[in-house]
């Protein structure tokens, strides 16, 4: 029988914040282009932070997003500026929740809930104020702490150790399949949340649960 679920570990980016939704601000600075651009962002931003953790040449997650952005532009060849480079930036710490997340934290809020994500804090901490879900938390845990990106067992790990509890003892969901699997093969109980309907990585990682959106958590308590 499973143990009770007593933390939530949610990861933030493409989970409980649309990355996506970024296209709006790189579409008004790049008419025609704003699609492309934030398509690219993220996928690089993605393969920058694996590349490092590979190559073992960490650096943190706003300067690795900041090489993304940089690429993603010059990719459309696009000329910027390091004053709409920064706005862009900007534009980061204010992405939206998706319609769903502030009313699923507010329904589990007899768990630990804690997001763990590979935003460094100068990026992570203003996105969720700015949110207004930060009373909403009980911890904001990166791993830029220890330097070391999910989805490497230590970064798994790192958080666990945070929490005070069992591996088993953990429900950690993402939209992100690669995060899925990196959690799914650390011991923990997922949910992945497939915005996209994607299907599962042909990993041999199946998640526990799956879910189109994060109100089906609410089913795991």
């Amino acid at each position: 029988m499973d143990k009770p679920i007593k933390a939530f570990v949610f990861d933030v980016y493409g989970t409980l914040f649309d990355v996506i939704a970024i296209k709006e601000q790189c579409e008004e600075l790049f008419p025609g282009h704003g699609d492309a651009i934030s398509q690219t962002w993220r996928t690089k931003q993605v393969e920058y932070f694996m590349m490092r953790q590979l190559m073992g040449k960490y650096d943190a997650f706003s300067a690795v997003t900041r090489s993304a952005l940089k690429y993603a532009l010059e990719g459309e060849g696009l000329e910027s500026t390091e004053t709409i480079e920064q706005q862009l930036m900007d534009a980061y710490l204010q992405l939206p929740l998706y319609k769903e997340s502030e009313a699923v934290l507010r329904e589990l809020q007899d768990h630990q809930l804690v997001v763990f994500s590979n935003g460094s804090h100068d990026m992570l901490d203003p996105l969720i104020e700015n949110a207004g879900i930060k009373d909403l938390l009980d911890k904001a845990v990166s791993v830029d702490e220890i330097k070391q990106f999910k989805p490497a067992p230590a970064a798994y790990q790192y958080v666990l150790d945070r929490l005070g509890i069992e591996r088993d003892e953990v429900l950690f969901m993402s939209s992100n399949g690669w995060d899925i699997s990196g959690a799914k093969n650390f011991g923990f109980r997922t949910a992945w949340i497939n915005r996209k309907e994607a299907p599962v990585e042909q990993l041999g990682l199946e998640p526990d649960h799956v879910f189109s959106d994060l109100t089906g958590l609410l089913k795991c308590q």
